[in-house]
């Protein structure tokens, strides 16, 4: 999988500065920044769903264990 250097991060930035101009970069930066938050929120949420049901899952698996060892 190839990797993203800091050089090629500083082409897409001055690229970004020159399409955008400098007044409405910061703006653009900001609302990416928010972009990504909100979705690491949002995977976050869903690997804690993800959890959670694997440990309810395993809670249950136990429970049904001890019923059929009685």
């Amino acid at each position: 999988m190839p990797t993203i250097g800091w050089f090629e991060i500083l082409i897409v930035v001055a690229i970004a500065i020159i399409v955008l101009g400098p007044k409405d970069f910061p703006v653009m930066l900001k609302k990416v920044g928010s972009m990504i938050g909100t979705a690491k929120k949002y995977i976050n949420n869903i690997q804690s769903e993800v959890s959670n049901i694997d440990i309810e899952d395993n809670q249950l698996d136990k429970k049904e264990e001890k019923k059929d060892e009685s």
